[in-house]
């Protein structure tokens, strides 16, 4: 079982071009996407968060079932949903503003225990930024690091919700040491400052960086030997890029489970041509993603074997 810790949220996303066009509502949030895509793709998936009772909580958690998530440890509340008002540029890039005063997800608490056959915790995004949910899920997964369970973070950068850009930078570095597997992106990379040789020596055994359309790498280490390991991106007619990110989180954590590597040591025996493998799939699943609008992650069948 993978449990994805985050927020939901509904995106409201344009169906053309300028700030007032027609928005559509759909679900979304990194930890969301993630544990959707996770879902589609076959792997057992849990979502730990708290929703809303309103509609868009209702129709946040049956888009959950329909992958084939469980949902039955998901908190509820009578507080709203909050919103992310999507705004894609010509290349297909998503800039968001949020709705977040007084939402059910901000309200999260640590749950006195993960679900029966947890092998990994995945966080990332809103929910480690919004406070005082933030420092639950922290709890959560200091928690998971210490009973030596996987854990996998994507901080997913959202500046604008980010009110001390140097207490978070700082509040990054002290969640390395609880991370199997960190990925982010080469924007988030460059504003949080650092390389992933420094992060790998603060605690993970492997640091992703995705470059969009030009690819993956990963850096990793195992003891004192450093190594990196790059795929370049798949070719895909862009429609829009919500969701890629979180479509490659759920691609490498499912090829992990796959590959009985959802532990240090596991990462460490892929050596070049598994993480290769790992990355090329990866990829495959973030270009089916890009190339419909909104997050909508692939099904195991469109992607073929890892």
């Amino acid at each position: 079982m993978i449990v994805v810790a985050g927020e939901a949220l509904i995106d409201l996303v344009p169906r053309g071009p300028g700030a007032l066009a027609d928005l559509r509502p759909a679900p979304g949030g990194g930890p969301y996407n993630t544990a959707v895509a996770l879902g589609r793709l076959g792997s057992p998936t849990a979502f730990c968060s708290r929703t809303s009772l309103d509609a868009f909580g209702e129709a946040l958690l049956d888009g959950l079932r329909r992958a084939g998530v469980e949902v039955s440890d998901v908190q509820r509340g009578p507080e709203p949903t909050t919103l992310a008002v999507a705004t894609v540029d010509a290349g297909g890039s998503a800039a968001y503003s949020f709705y977040v005063d007084g939402t059910a997800d901000r309200l999260f608490t640590a749950p006195a225990a993960l679900p029966a056959g947890t092998r990994a915790v995945s966080f990332g995004t809103c929910s480690l930024v919004l406070e005082p949910g933030a420092s639950a899920y922290e709890k959560l997964m200091r928690a998971a690091a210490a009973r030596g369970l996987f854990t996998a973070l994507d901080p997913n950068v959202r500046t604008g919700l980010i009110p001390d850009a140097d207490a978070y930078r700082a509040r990054f570095r002290g969640w390395l040491p609880s991370v199997t597997l960190l990925k982010l992106s080469e924007e988030d990379a460059a504003w949080l400052g650092g390389t992933p040789r420094e992060w790998l020596a603060a605690g993970p055994s492997a640091v992703v960086v995705t470059r969009g359309g030009e690819g993956l790498s990963v850096h990793t280490r195992d003891g004192t030997a450093y190594a990196e390991h790059s795929v370049p991106g798949e070719k895909v007619e862009v429609v829009d890029t919500i969701g890629a990110g979180d479509t490659v989180n759920a691609a490498l954590l499912h090829g992990l489970a796959t590959q009985d590597a959802l532990s240090s040591r596991g990462l460490a025996a892929l050596g070049r041509d598994g993480w290769r493998r790992l990355l090329r799939f990866a990829a495959r699943a973030a270009a089916v993603t890009c190339s419909r609008a909104g997050a909508e992650p692939p099904f195991a069948a469109e992607l073929g074997e890892l």
